[in-house]
């Protein structure tokens, strides 16, 4: 990274435009495989093309335009649209360049972790019907929602005309298996205190996003507070596919069952033996075998009453 700071620095009187695609390689070994690296060089170029004040920022100070574009390259969004702000700002009178995930931005990076099922990021105006208790039960007939509240209530109406300024902005995400995150809920004081701390608003108000693309920006501050609820990193859908391969491997592993010493003691190759009445075990005589019947006396014989030798 070092080398190419300092290849940077050489080539920056040639300008942004012409040094950011001297480094197409280097962008193109950080960016996701989804992503050619000629259309993600043509956006950074726009970018600088489309605002005077960004391409002052990127000549003056390239090495932060750099790291701003290879910062979305490492993220796979694109750069100088609503997925990622390239924002020329000063820092301590110093021109320089920040990058910023923007409210798309966001919201695709919690979609690639696998374990969110939808996003929800909404605007709310003067004019909406907008409630939110978790847990509370709808009183009105017929109920709004079914059972205690889990989402927020919101009911615009499209067609009827002005909806009124900004009021508020809300985001959850649905996971994957159904259960519904925590829900960021923000007021318009809140908005505008992320907006006071905002580099770029204070550096040049007019140009800033949050001037240019207000309703955007509010919506970027809900989703990135949502970000710290919900899985954003491909690896987590990685760590659970080892995790349910693992799983599966221990399932169909054949089951060894182990018995304890004394069981397998006792678990010998029978005897052959006589069971031995106890009147002959205290004695110790043998048994004597029973008389057998006389034989037969046939007919005609002569002998009367069988064998009466003596």
């Amino acid at each position: 990274m070092a080398q190419t700071v300092r290849a940077a620095t050489e080539q920056v009187r040639a300008g942004a435009l012409v040094a950011v695609e001297s480094y197409g390689n280097t962008i193109a070994s950080v960016l996701p495989s989804h992503i050619k690296p000629q259309t993600f060089l043509r956006l950074a170029q726009g970018a600088l093309r489309r605002n005077p004040a960004l391409e002052e920022a990127a000549n003056a100070n390239f090495e932060s335009f750099l790291h701003a574009v290879l910062d979305a390259a490492r993220l796979g969004l694109e750069p100088g649209t609503e997925q990622y702000y390239l924002v020329p700002y000063k820092d301590r009178g110093k021109l320089t360049v920040q990058g910023l995930p923007g409210y798309q931005g966001e919201v695709e990076l919690m979609y690639r972790s696998g374990a969110v099922a939808s996003v929800v990021v909404e605007l709310v105006r003067e004019n909406d019907v907008f409630v939110w208790q978790r847990g509370q039960l709808d009183t009105e007939q017929p109920p709004r929602w079914e059972g205690p509240q889990k989402t927020p209530y919101h009911k615009v109406d499209w067609f009827g005309g002005d909806r009124g300024e900004l009021k508020g902005v809300y985001a959850y995400a649905e996971m994957v298996g159904g259960a519904i995150s925590e829900v960021v809920v923000l007021d318009k004081d809140q908005v505008h205190e992320a907006r006071s701390r905002s580099a770029s608003f204070k550096y040049r108000p007019d140009t800033s996003p949050w001037t240019t693309d207000e309703a955007a920006m509010w919506l970027k501050t809900a989703a990135h507070r949502l970000r710290k609820w919900v899985p954003t990193s491909p690896e987590y859908r990685r760590e659970q596919m080892r995790a349910i391969a693992e799983a599966d491997a221990i399932r169909q592993r054949p089951t060894v069952v182990r018995l304890p010493q004394h069981q397998a003691q006792a678990s010998e190759p029978p005897v052959d033996a006589e069971v031995v009445g106890d009147d002959q075990q205290e004695t110790g005589e043998q048994e004597k075998p029973a008389p057998s019947w006389p034989t037969a006396v046939q007919p005609g014989s002569g002998v009367e009453g069988g064998d009466r030798s003596e």
